[in-house]
């Protein structure tokens, strides 16, 4: 973006000259950069903020790099860095001035060798802020909106114009002009009346069509799986947010560490477009483990082993490990230890570029603190992203189980027809700040052994907000609901009814301590109401304190007539920031309910909701 005079020229630097070859800093200074001084008399903090930030004197002495040489060589160039700053602000008047012991920077020599520089001092007098008095952009495809700052009596910042030109490109790419670019420019500064007149003009280019998906690089998944995973649309109409998702579903499958789709210089006959595809494959197998701690549910203990290119087309196999509740308080039928062994198939690009096919299988056994519960099963079913926020999943599976509880033994054979469907858009999974995660699963169950069928529905809504502006305090609330339909508790299995208490309902209760019947000898209901609400405070440092309340409802009846029983608890929190999400530590203890007489401490990865 270049800049025309007018009445004088834009920014007075105060250098005689840009470089005197022999001028030198006297001998007998200092060995080192002893004092670096910023003299901005500037109203807006945050341009005196970004004005010391881009300083490469100040790198250069954080990182120690304080050699004569070094700090000559950094302050010559950061006359155009915090040029750059003023511009972005709307400062174009500005004068700078770097004086290194004394001598103007822009006067000394980079081949001089002096003994050492000792003080360094950066002026910076922004002088008067400029607005627009004229903008103006065309040709403008239809429908384009241009930002808001870049209107006539707004300040004319840099960065405005360059969003005001990318948003004219975007425009005419949207409406498929892949080739759309700037040919001219006319951006004049009066420096009389503090001004800028700011003109670009476009070139819409013309209509390009999607041609072929070329591999550039080498990968161990083959060309043809990887046209299909990427799913462009050859033969259409250019559309760039048809290329961004071609690269998000190479990225989803977990194969690649980078995927890179560039489109070409230059367009084939036809106005055709070829999109080069560079992509550096993942190691093909990964290990994993966690652990989860829990004073009441005992210890969890995790692992996995994850194949990312099984048969050569990007195919996931995954095998999962877990034991659960060792050392718990609440023991169980035969010594309360849970065992879980699953695996996963995946194959992205069934039917579709956005449909992944998945089959699974897992053994298990629940030694829960109300029934015992061995069982197996096995389905398959595919996924399908609707779009970035949005997934839906449908299957078919059986599922066999022996179980026993305060009923006696019973034995339970199931076709299950799982439906699913999550919507999230919050910024981080793992410690989340805004946004909002909904899922709603819904799985007919049809008895093959002249048991009652029916249906299980499970909600699970999540809302998170920060109250300040700075994200010291961020409101996390969650609402769980969950219902049985159509079968009685008898013939229903116990891991389709619900229970309440844990770190994953209400904390400050035991695990599974409310169900319905008498005390001490409960069994799940078949309705199930959950509330959450943490206040998380992020201040200095990784330790971050947090503080919730947790209710829970468990119910005989299908649907919540609030016949059945309520419990509650509250406790603070600490979690520690790490680079794959905070470790939680949470101490709880009940409000309300009859379930509870102690306080109960919860270890894990991640927030808890």
């Amino acid at each position: 973006m270049g800049f025309r005079k007018a009445a004088r020229p834009l920014p007075s630097i105060a250098v005689a000259a840009t470089l005197a070859i022999g001028g030198s800093i006297s001998a007998g200074t200092a060995q080192a950069l002893e004092n670096l001084r910023f003299e901005i008399p500037a109203v807006d903090e945050d341009l005196r903020d970004a004005l010391v930030d881009a300083s490469l004197i100040l790198s250069a002495k954080q990182d120690g790099r304080t050699s004569p040489q070094d700090i000559i060589a950094a302050a010559n160039a950061d006359y155009a860095n915090l040029l750059g700053v003023l511009y972005k602000f709307g400062y174009y008047s500005g004068v700078i001035r770097i004086s290194i012991d004394g001598r103007e920077a822009g006067t000394l020599s980079p081949f001089a060798k002096p003994d050492g520089v000792d003080t360094v001092v950066v002026t910076v007098l922004p002088d008067f802020i400029f607005g627009f008095s004229k903008t103006e952009i065309t040709p403008l495809a239809p429908g384009t909106e241009l930002p808001e700052e870049f209107t006539p009596g707004e300040p004319a910042r840099a960065a405005v114009i360059g969003a005001a030109a990318d948003a004219g490109i975007g425009g005419w790419r949207d409406q498929g002009r892949a080739k759309a670019e700037i040919v001219g420019e006319n951006i004049v500064a009066d420096h009389r009346t503090n001004t800028l007149s700011a003109q670009v003009m476009l070139k819409p280019g013309p209509v390009v069509t999607f041609g072929n998906l070329v591999q550039t690089s080498e990968s161990d998944v083959r060309s043809e799986r990887l046209r299909q995973i990427a799913g462009l649309p050859t033969g259409t109409r250019f559309d760039p947010e048809e290329l961004k998702k071609s690269a998000q579903r190479l990225r989803r499958t977990g194969a690649f560490k980078s995927v890179a789709l560039t489109e070409s210089e230059t367009l084939r006959d036809g106005d055709v477009m070829d999109i080069q595809m560079n992509i550096a494959d993942e190691k093909p197998r990964r290990f994993g483990a966690g652990i989860e701690v829990s004073s009441n549910e005992g210890l969890t203990v995790s692992s996995f082993w994850l194949h990312r290119n099984l048969l050569g087309g990007a195919e996931r196999l995954r095998f999962d490990v877990e034991v659960g509740g060792i050392g718990s308080q609440t023991g169980g039928f035969e010594g309360g230890i849970d065992y879980k062994v699953g695996a996963r198939f995946e194959r992205p690009a069934t039917f579709g570029a956005d449909t992944t096919l998945f089959v699974l299988g897992n053994i298990a056994r629940e030694d829960e603190p109300n029934y015992l519960s061995d069982s197996a099963e096995l389905g398959f079913g595919f996924s399908r992203i609707i779009n970035d926020e949005l997934t839906v999943e449908a299957g078919l599976g059986l599922r066999y189980s022996e179980e026993r509880d305060v009923t006696g033994r019973s034995e339970f054979f199931h076709l299950l027809i799982p439906l699913k469907a999550t919507y999230d858009n919050r910024d981080d999974p793992l410690d989340p700040s805004k946004g909002f995660y909904a899922q709603a699963e819904v799985t007919p169950f049809i008895a093959l052994d002249g048991k009652d069928s029916g249906g299980r529905i499970l909600l699970d809504g999540r809302a998170y907000r920060e109250v300040t502006d700075s994200g010291f305090l961020t409101l996390a609330t969650r609402l769980q609901f969950g219902s049985v339909l159509g079968a009685s508790l008898a013939d229903t299995p116990q891991e389709f009814l619900f229970y309440s208490g844990g770190g994953n309902t209400v904390r400050g209760h035991p695990y599974q301590s409310l169900g319905v019947g008498p005390p001490f000898a409960i069994t799940g209901g078949r309705s199930f109401v959950g509330a959450s609400a943490e206040a998380r405070f992020d201040i200095a440092g990784n330790f971050d304190p947090v503080a919730f309340f947790d209710v829970g409802y468990i119910g005989s009846e299908s649907l919540y007539d609030d016949s059945g029983r309520w419990h509650s608890g509250a406790g603070i929190g600490i979690r520690y920031a790490t680079g794959i999400g905070p470790i939680r530590f949470d101490v709880a203890a009940p409000v309300s309910g009859s379930t509870g007489d102690g306080v109960q401490i919860y270890i894990g990865i991640g927030q808890a909701f």
